[in-house]
């Protein structure tokens, strides 16, 4: 199986611990469900699933304090419905009764190379071939092409990538090794009425995180 490598950059990034339930406290390094989520804005297909082997720190790990305007609310889902079975209703929301001010703590100046693989779903069809979405990938990427703007974390927080090939001798990883604790691995979607949050115990060693397979005992609900 054929392993891509995007080096990924930004001027800032959030990925948000779960355990902080007002304010935003980013975890020290890319999640892997947020690494993922690059990869499937550049190619995403029902017949791949993506999977992140490893990430690497290329910047120096750099805080900032932010304090910014959210919105506390949402449209309810019982008018949503109800505007779907008359073909009208308000849907408006008014962000000045429903703006909050939140503080939060972020990463800045960020720059990642993240691997990735593939593997065929089983709603693949007779002509999806694993080279067939190599190409298509490589392709994309190499120009730029994606099918939403990825992001670090927060959508408002976009970010830069470019396809890597390793031959080229990129730059090396910080030299910095530390345990990151329990990090969020993804979402496991086999109850999609309730999904669940995985973590595995994250460590950074001279610079890179290995990230496990999804099946691993590693990775625990």
């Amino acid at each position: 199986m054929k392993n891509f490598c995007l080096e990924v950059s930004g001027d800032f990034a959030c990925f948000t611990r779960p355990e902080m339930k007002v304010e935003r406290v980013s975890y020290d390094v890319i999640t892997p469900s947020s690494a993922r989520a690059i990869f499937e804005a550049i190619l995403w297909k029902p017949a791949i699933l993506w999977h992140v082997t490893k990430i690497e720190v290329l910047a120096p790990i750099k805080w900032m304090n932010l304090r910014r305007n959210e919105v506390g609310a949402v449209i309810s889902e019982r008018n949503v419905k109800t505007a779907m079975k008359q073909g009208k209703g308000n849907l408006g929301l008014n962000i000045e009764d429903e703006r909050q001010q939140r503080a939060g703590l972020f990463l800045r100046d960020v720059r990642y190379r993240i691997h990735a693989d593939f593997e065929m779903t089983e709603r693949a069809g007779e002509g999806d071939t694993q080279m067939k979405f190599a190409e298509m990938f490589e392709r994309r990427a190499s120009k730029g092409q994606c099918f939403n703007q990825p992001y670090l974390g927060c959508r408002e927080f976009s970010a830069n990538f470019r396809l890597i090939d390793m031959k080229d001798a990129p730059d090396t990883p910080i030299s910095e090794s530390r345990d990151l604790g329990w990090m969020l691995y993804d979402m496991d979607y086999s109850d999609r009425k309730d999904p669940k949050p995985l973590f595995f115990r994250a460590e950074i060693k001279n610079g890179v995180v290995d990230v496990p397979a999804h099946d691993s005992e590693e990775v625990r609900g």
